[in-house]
Protein backbone atom coordinates (compact mmCIF):
# COMPACT_ATOMS: atom_id res chain seq x y z
CA UNK A 1 0.00 0.00 0.00
CA UNK A 2 1.19 3.37 -1.04
CA UNK A 3 1.49 6.47 1.32
CA UNK A 4 -1.41 8.08 -1.10
CA UNK A 5 -3.65 4.59 -0.59
CA UNK A 6 -3.02 4.82 3.04
CA UNK A 7 -3.41 8.60 3.14
CA UNK A 8 -7.00 8.11 1.44
CA UNK A 9 -7.95 5.54 3.89
CA UNK A 10 -6.89 7.24 6.69
CA UNK A 11 -9.10 10.51 5.76
CA UNK A 12 -12.02 8.18 6.45
CA UNK A 13 -11.07 8.86 10.07
CA UNK A 14 -10.09 12.37 9.61
CA UNK A 15 -10.92 15.50 8.36
CA UNK A 16 -13.12 18.83 8.42
CA UNK A 17 -12.41 21.41 11.06
CA UNK A 18 -13.34 20.98 14.32
CA UNK A 19 -12.39 22.84 17.71
CA UNK A 20 -13.47 20.79 20.55
CA UNK A 21 -12.93 22.16 23.78
CA UNK A 22 -12.85 18.82 25.55
CA UNK A 23 -10.11 17.50 22.94
CA UNK A 24 -6.70 17.85 24.16
CA UNK A 25 -5.63 18.65 20.51
CA UNK A 26 -7.58 21.84 20.38
CA UNK A 27 -8.53 23.44 16.94
CA UNK A 28 -7.75 20.63 14.27
CA UNK A 29 -8.12 20.22 10.63
CA UNK A 30 -7.60 17.11 8.29
CA UNK A 31 -6.46 15.34 11.79
CA UNK A 32 -3.99 18.52 11.66
CA UNK A 33 -3.64 20.43 14.99
CA UNK A 34 -3.36 23.79 15.52
CA UNK A 35 -1.27 22.92 19.14
CA UNK A 36 1.08 20.96 17.16
CA UNK A 37 1.11 23.11 14.53
CA UNK A 38 1.01 26.29 15.94
CA UNK A 39 2.01 28.68 12.69
CA UNK A 40 0.07 26.86 10.32
CA UNK A 41 -3.44 28.00 9.35
CA UNK A 42 -5.25 24.86 10.55
CA UNK A 43 -8.73 26.43 9.52
CA UNK A 44 -7.96 27.49 6.27
CA UNK A 45 -5.65 24.15 5.51
CA UNK A 46 -6.39 22.28 1.87
CA UNK A 47 -6.21 18.35 1.58
CA UNK A 48 -3.09 18.40 -0.25
CA UNK A 49 -1.20 21.13 2.31
CA UNK A 50 -2.09 18.28 4.97
CA UNK A 51 -1.35 15.56 2.84
CA UNK A 52 2.30 17.10 3.05
CA UNK A 53 2.43 17.36 6.67
CA UNK A 54 1.11 13.99 6.95
CA UNK A 55 4.16 12.54 4.95
CA UNK A 56 6.91 14.37 5.93
CA UNK A 57 6.06 14.68 9.99
CA UNK A 58 3.94 11.21 10.52
CA UNK A 59 4.68 8.95 7.75
CA UNK A 60 8.28 9.33 7.21
CA UNK A 61 9.09 9.64 11.05
CA UNK A 62 8.00 6.25 11.74
CA UNK A 63 9.42 4.44 8.69
CA UNK A 64 6.42 3.62 7.28
CA UNK A 65 8.08 2.44 4.30
CA UNK A 66 10.07 -0.38 6.09
CA UNK A 67 6.96 -2.16 7.33
CA UNK A 68 4.87 -4.40 6.08
CA UNK A 69 1.71 -2.34 4.13
CA UNK A 70 -0.99 -3.38 6.83
CA UNK A 71 1.17 -2.46 9.85
CA UNK A 72 2.44 0.80 8.17
CA UNK A 73 -1.33 1.99 7.93
CA UNK A 74 -1.77 0.88 11.50
CA UNK A 75 1.15 2.82 13.10
CA UNK A 76 0.52 5.77 11.02
CA UNK A 77 -3.19 6.41 11.99
CA UNK A 78 -2.26 5.77 15.60
CA UNK A 79 1.12 8.31 15.02
CA UNK A 80 -1.89 10.80 13.44
CA UNK A 81 -4.12 10.40 16.44
CA UNK A 82 -1.77 10.34 19.44
CA UNK A 83 1.57 11.44 18.01
CA UNK A 84 4.89 9.65 16.51
CA UNK A 85 6.72 9.34 19.74
CA UNK A 86 3.34 7.63 21.57
CA UNK A 87 2.60 4.98 18.61
CA UNK A 88 6.55 4.05 18.26
CA UNK A 89 6.71 3.39 22.21
CA UNK A 90 3.58 1.60 21.74
CA UNK A 91 4.61 -0.40 18.73
CA UNK A 92 7.94 -1.10 20.63
CA UNK A 93 5.70 -2.15 23.42
CA UNK A 94 3.95 -4.89 21.08
CA UNK A 95 7.32 -5.99 19.84
CA UNK A 96 8.92 -6.34 23.00
CA UNK A 97 11.92 -4.21 22.65
CA UNK A 98 13.03 -1.41 25.08
CA UNK A 99 10.01 1.89 24.07
CA UNK A 100 12.32 4.93 23.77
CA UNK A 101 9.97 5.99 21.13
CA UNK A 102 12.87 6.07 18.37
CA UNK A 103 12.82 4.17 15.46
CA UNK A 104 16.32 1.97 14.76
CA UNK A 105 18.02 -1.03 13.91
CA UNK A 106 16.77 -2.84 16.89
CA UNK A 107 13.19 -2.28 16.39
CA UNK A 108 13.04 -3.00 12.97
CA UNK A 109 15.09 -6.36 13.63
CA UNK A 110 11.80 -7.02 16.24
CA UNK A 111 9.39 -6.24 13.55
CA UNK A 112 10.97 -8.77 11.25
CA UNK A 113 10.58 -11.97 13.33
CA UNK A 114 6.86 -11.10 13.33
CA UNK A 115 3.65 -12.01 11.04
CA UNK A 116 2.10 -9.23 9.79
CA UNK A 117 -1.06 -10.01 11.24
CA UNK A 118 0.78 -10.57 14.75
CA UNK A 119 2.24 -7.23 14.39
CA UNK A 120 -1.24 -5.48 13.46
CA UNK A 121 -3.20 -7.29 16.85
CA UNK A 122 -0.01 -6.33 18.86
CA UNK A 123 -0.24 -3.20 17.86
CA UNK A 124 -3.58 -2.22 18.35
CA UNK A 125 -4.11 -4.08 21.66
CA UNK A 126 -1.61 -1.42 22.52
CA UNK A 127 -3.30 1.34 20.83
CA UNK A 128 -6.32 0.39 22.78
CA UNK A 129 -5.23 0.16 26.35
CA UNK A 130 -3.31 3.20 25.98
CA UNK A 131 -6.45 5.19 25.24
CA UNK A 132 -8.52 3.66 27.76
CA UNK A 133 -6.13 5.22 30.24
CA UNK A 134 -6.49 8.82 28.75
CA UNK A 135 -8.76 11.33 31.04
CA UNK A 136 -11.38 12.03 28.23
CA UNK A 137 -11.78 8.27 27.80
CA UNK A 138 -15.43 8.41 29.56
CA UNK A 139 -16.32 11.54 26.71
CA UNK A 140 -14.11 10.19 23.58
CA UNK A 141 -13.61 6.19 24.11
CA UNK A 142 -16.79 5.29 21.73
CA UNK A 143 -15.35 7.11 18.74
CA UNK A 144 -12.06 5.78 19.73
CA UNK A 145 -13.16 2.00 20.01
CA UNK A 146 -15.26 2.52 17.02
CA UNK A 147 -12.28 3.78 15.02
CA UNK A 148 -10.10 0.51 16.05
CA UNK A 149 -13.05 -1.64 15.08
CA UNK A 150 -12.58 -0.32 11.89
CA UNK A 151 -8.69 -0.54 12.05
CA UNK A 152 -9.04 -4.16 12.70
CA UNK A 153 -11.10 -4.98 9.67
CA UNK A 154 -8.29 -3.17 7.69
CA UNK A 155 -6.14 -5.10 9.79
CA UNK A 156 -7.74 -8.65 8.96
CA UNK A 157 -7.81 -7.52 5.27
CA UNK A 158 -4.52 -6.13 4.37
CA UNK A 159 -2.62 -9.43 6.35
CA UNK A 160 -4.75 -12.07 3.96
Amino acid sequence: MTFDATFDRLMGHEGGYVNDPDDPGGETNWGISKRSYPDVDVKNLTRDGAKAIYKRDLWDSVHADTLPDGVAFQLFDFAVHSGVETAVRKFQVALGVADDGHWGPVSQQAASKLSESDMILRLLGERLDFLTRLKNWPTAGKGWARRIAQNMRHGAEDSE
